[in-house]
């Protein structure tokens, strides 16, 4: 991984129309992944990743559109960047969707065709984006299918969807998204609707194919757990706002926000008979956002100006920041810290080696 950004984002933000109403979905975001590196988004469901990273690639739906901010791509080092922001026509989105900036969807069911065998799929891909036909992209098809794990590829080549298990099915689809040849790969959710086993296995997958194809990864998942062994840095965010930003190491270990907090403590511990830790509830309705800390309503650590004033960024190391008011001078006096049962989880965490470093 380099310091070298291939796609950098700066103060985004992303509103759909409802009915008459607007919901602020994206809110003013930044963000860098830089090459080579495994970018993880995390946060509960509705947090705004999974339209935060389809604004990458002009796949917001209808109703919904980038209201400010800038998204710029870079395809090679110190180039003059596409500003994806500015796109607005299918005709421009298709010379970056697929061939640049490919994305693997979490349920491979409903991203495959069921009348399709799963050699068309990926040969429609190898066709449109490289160029190649007849034999040419079926062997190239087939090499893809090896690439992923595929037992007898002769033969799977011929079968459909519905004849493969989740796991294989969702091997098929990052075949199809690697047949696009692209630079950034973007994973939504991937290993969700699969067993502990199967999900481990698509996670290492994926870590091998980044190394052999020099992709940049954004892994975008609810489940912090998950992307303890392969992110090189993790966001966390919440109500459309990246609400902290670190390594791996400084997400796992010396957690900022309360937010981040919860989330580590709601995570499964086989070494503890504590009872498991839910957030209590709900994320706010983003048609009307909070004035403050979107996170207070829910945050037992909240202080009178979480619910008064949206904290910035508090810059914590050159890589680690994080937006909450528990970082300003004059909270420390207040000598609020993360949780006793949290900091034996991370104690615990560190011995058993269990986090990318």
């Amino acid at each position: 991984m380099t310091q070298d950004p291939i796609l950098s984002v700066r103060g985004l933000q992303i509103r759909f129309g409802l009915r008459g109403r607007t919901l602020h979905a994206i809110r003013d975001i930044d963000l860098d992944l830089y090459r080579g590196e495994v970018l993880a988004l995390v946060g509960e469901s509705g947090s705004g990743k999974s339209v935060f990273t389809k604004s990458f690639m002009g796949l917001l739906d209808a109703n919904g559109s980038i209201t400010g901010g800038s998204i710029d791509y870079y395809p090679t080092p110190g180039c003059v960047p596409l500003h994806l922001a500015a796109l607005k026509t299918e005709k421009e989105w298709l010379a970056v969707r697929g061939r640049e900036i490919a994305m693997v969807m979490q349920d491979p069911m409903t991203s495959l065709n069921p009348l399709k065998t799963i050699g068309e799929q990926i040969t429609e891909a190898v066709t449109l984006h490289q160029g190649l036909k007849g034999a040419a992209a079926r062997e190239k098809t087939l090499e893809y299918l090896r690439d992923v794990g595929i037992p007898d590829p002769e033969l799977r080549y011929k079968q459909y969807p519905h004849e493969f298990s989740g796991g294989m099915r969702q091997r098929v689809v990052i075949a199809i998204a690697l047949a696009c040849n692209p630079k950034i790969l973007l994973c939504d959710e991937p290993t969700t609707a699969l067993d502990v086993t199967v999900q481990a296995k698509i996670l290492e997958l994926i870590n091998q194919i980044k190394e052999q194809k020099n992709l940049s990864v954004i892994f975008i998942t609810h489940d912090l757990g998950v992307v303890a062994n392969m992110a090189d840095r993790v966001n966390v965010m919440y109500a459309g706002k990246i609400v902290e930003t670190g390594t791996s190491e400084e997400i796992f270990f010396a957690p900022a926000h309360p937010y981040t907090w919860a989330l580590l403590s709601s995570m499964p511990d086989l070494h503890t008979k504590e009872r498991l830790l839910a957030i209590p509830g709900t994320p706010p309705n983003m048609i009307y956002p909070p004035k403050g800390d979107a996170f207070a309503a829910r945050n037992q650590f909240a202080m009178r100006i979480d619910y008064e004033q949206e904290p910035p960024m508090f810059k914590i190391t050159e890589t680690h920041a994080a937006a909450t008011w528990l970082l300003h001078p004059q909270a420390q006096n207040n000598h609020i810290e993360m949780p006793a049962s949290l900091k034996a989880r991370i104690e615990r965490m560190k011995r058993s080696g269990a986090v990318n470093g």
